[in-house]
């Protein structure tokens, strides 16, 4: 698909069939995901691959509860996607990246608070943007799914070591046509002349 017709089309899907992803479409994505910009060329970040019931239910169990399940008009869809990645940053490796000779003029080779934007989320998150558009390319519907609870419990459930952090989890599978519309998209856009400034704000 050309390029500024999968920016178009892209949008959040949450309601899947449970059909797999085949194999060579998924590896095609997670290639794409990790060829992502890396500031410093840290490759600071990481996916893990969860696919199929069992291993998606870890993500879901870890991070959902019984009560959101019961109330959630979205969660028969969301749980029948057959693939969910989870996108892991690693603070430490920006930080001792950034204090290396070519970079320690920066200071943000102290600490992790040094650091005004941190890049592990922002190269995590070029990583998502690369899923979601290889969605779109590949006829597959996706979605981030922001892990607001759970996060330490899922971790030590996924053996993922110390230190690394989940920007996002992205949820992918073939769409059943049964998707609920974001209330979101209720809120009045901002006229482009409002996002887009020329010269000065």
């Amino acid at each position: 698909m050309e390029l500024h017709e999968a920016i178009r089309r892209r949008a959040m899907v949450r309601s899947f069939s449970d059909e797999p992803v085949e194999q060579d479409v998924l590896e095609r994505i997670l290639s794409d995901a990790i060829r992502s910009p890396t500031a410093g060329n840290t490759r600071g970040t990481a996916w893990l691959v969860l696919e199929g019931p069992e291993q998606t239910a870890v993500y879901f169990g870890a991070t959902t509860d019984e009560e959101w399940r019961r109330q959630s008009r979205r969660w028969e869809g969301l749980r029948r996607a057959p693939v969910v990645l989870l996108a892991y940053g690693c603070p430490d490796l920006y930080v001792a990246r950034y204090g290396e000779p070519d970079k320690v003029e920066s200071g943000l080779g102290e600490d992790a608070e040094s650091w005004p934007v941190p890049y592990w989320v922002g190269d995590a998150a070029f990583g998502v943007m690369a899923v979601l558009l290889g969605a779109v390319d590949a006829g597959l519907g996706a979605c981030i799914l922001g892990t607001f609870r759970g996060e330490a419990v899922l971790a030590e459930r996924l053996c993922v070591p110390e230190g690394w952090r989940l920007f996002a989890a992205v949820a992918m599978g073939k769409p059943d046509g049964n998707d609920h519309p974001s209330q979101s998209l209720v809120r009045n856009g901002t006229d482009r002349s409002e996002r887009i400034h020329r010269g000065r704000w």
